[in-house]
């Protein structure tokens, strides 16, 4: 799908066909879209390609007076706790931005719905700006999430020991080393950006406010996963525990119903036993049994058995 958009008095308008200083949203493009592109652009197709790749890496590549700029942006999958990122391109032109992604994106969509403050098309290098600043604080906000449910699932993981509880801290502690991967990737290509771009005062501060929301969102995430793998650890812990708990219990329960069976079995032998001509022969075995049982039961309490 290919929108295209143009700032008009302050207002964010869609237009049919491409004008100086628009913006080219492509999402999930076919073949033929991505040709069409290249061709109403004079994008080079590579450029194009390159961030439909759901495992391309973030960076910053310039051919021709074509910058493009790769950055991970974080998505989340509805249907499970599970976090995770996606390449989002931006390619500057001398006419136009275009941004491509395999997926509409909340990032993007803000954009498009013009629900972001002092966003112009034709203001390319603030717009990427702005871009990367909706993505440091999306990435903030998906950080408390993630520490969010990582809370509740502890909780009920103190009531139960369920599979459920523990695959899903697994899922989340996979998203921190997605999201922590990711961020750092995004910190070089805004460095390289800082450094070697030519930009107005004004956008200079706006990327080194970015800078900092996205070391901000790195530390949450590296604190949170040293957390979570803790809490991994603890819970792991916990379960080896209770299995050895139960094992032992399990043995003491054998060790205590296995000496009156061996006392049974013992006066049950077709030979002369004591108190087989005892008219209270069968109470006395009974009190020996059950005497020998209450002995197991007494010194595995004192060995904190039970």
């Amino acid at each position: 799908m290919i929108n295209i958009y143009l700032s008009v008095n302050d207002e964010l308008v869609q237009i049919k066909s491409p004008e100086k200083g628009a913006w080219i949203n492509i999402i999930n493009p076919s073949e033929e879209e991505l040709e069409h592109a290249a061709a109403i652009t004079g994008i080079f197709y590579d450029f194009l390609k390159y961030p439909l790749d759901d495992e391309e890496r973030p960076r910053v590549e310039i051919e021709d007076n074509q910058l493009l700029i790769i950055l991970n942006v974080p998505i989340i999958y509805q249907a499970s706790v599970m976090y995770d990122t996606i390449p989002l391109g931006i390619i500057i032109t001398n006419d136009y931005i275009t941004t491509i992604c395999l997926q509409n994106i909340d990032i993007v969509t803000d954009f498009a719905k013009g629900k972001v403050k002092g966003m112009a098309t034709y203001k390319k290098t603030r717009f990427v700006f702005q871009l990367m600043q909706k993505a440091s604080i999306l990435y903030l906000k998906y950080l408390r999430e993630i520490n969010k449910k990582t809370d509740e699932i502890e909780l009920k993981l103190h009531k139960s020991m369920r599979n459920q509880e523990l695959i899903s801290l697994l899922d989340l502690e996979k998203s921190l080393v997605y999201f922590s991967t990711s961020l750092r990737s995004n910190e070089k290509v805004m460095e390289k950006l800082l450094r070697t771009l030519k930009m107005y005062e004004e956008d200079h501060d706006l990327l080194e406010d970015v800078i900092i929301e996205n070391k901000q969102a790195i530390e949450m995430a590296d604190i949170y996963s040293n957390i979570l793998s803790s809490t991994m650890s603890s819970f792991a812990s916990i379960i080896s525990n209770n299995l050895t708990i139960v094992m032992k219990f399990l043995a003491a329960i054998t060790i205590v119903v296995s000496l009156p069976t061996m006392v049974a079995s013992f006066f049950g032998m077709n030979v002369s036993l004591p108190f087989e001509n005892t008219p209270h022969g069968f109470l006395i075995v009974l009190g020996i049994s059950t005497a020998l049982s209450g002995l197991s039961i007494w010194y595995l309490i004192k060995r904190n058995v039970f």
